[in-house]
């Protein structure tokens, strides 16, 4: 095949091979382009000049010349330090994970028993533990609205009984017929299952059976 050596082994040099990729982005002298538009170390334009141009500077600087736009025209390059790019890179995914995780909801009512808290509260620490965010919601009906501090205690309750978990990003507010309080999970190395066994499978939604009375 016209990516392989003889051996067998990807080629490196071929493009396309997926060994190639591996590299990263390309620096200093395998930026084979005949021209690149800089960009300093202080963030700020430099401009377009030669390839060669732009890695002397990169050397004055005592910096990595990396192309970080290889399909601009021409390429965009940085002069950075290439140790500290990559730390910047691995942050930029690691916080990108991060903004995905999902806001699951746990819903409660005023005259709930203590079998359904608790069942609810088991689904709740399941979904922190997984690195989701909560979102605790009291729901009131009817003649309900008159029971809202008690409503309010049993939310505060479960802040409480979850605090091992995650922290309320507020107080608990009502909003229109609702108390609602939204809970982010702790750091992961401090999450520690209190309600259920680590064993146990994680609910996609809170289904118990207190949402729909």
């Amino acid at each position: 095949m016209a990516n392989q050596y003889p051996s067998g082994k990807p080629n490196p040099h071929q493009k396309n091979s997926k060994f190639a990729k591996n590299y990263g982005p390309r620096r200093n002298e395998r930026i084979r382009v005949p021209r690149v538009r800089v960009i300093g170390p202080d963030g700020t334009q430099v401009g377009v000049m030669p390839t060669a141009e732009a890695l002397a500077l990169a050397r004055k600087y005592k910096l990595d010349l990396i192309e970080v736009s290889p399909n601009a025209e021409p390429p965009v390059c940085r002069i950075l330090d290439y140790g500290k790019y990559l730390y910047e890179e691995a942050k930029k995914q690691k916080s990108n994970k991060t903004s995905t995780a999902k806001v699951k909801e746990v819903k409660l009512r005023p005259h709930i028993d203590r079998h359904d808290y608790e069942t609810k509260m088991r689904n709740a620490e399941r979904f922190l533990f997984s690195g989701n965010k909560l979102k605790i919601t009291m729901m009131l009906r009817g003649r309900e609205m008159e029971f809202k501090n008690i409503a309010f205690d049993i939310v505060k309750r479960a802040i409480a009984d979850l605090n091992h978990m995650g922290h309320a990003d507020s107080e608990p507010k009502l909003m229109g017929k609702n108390i609602g309080v939204t809970i982010s999970p702790v750091a992961q190395n401090q999450r520690k299952l209190k309600y259920s066994g680590e064993d146990e499978d994680i609910p996609e939604e809170d289904d118990s059976a207190s949402d729909s009375e």
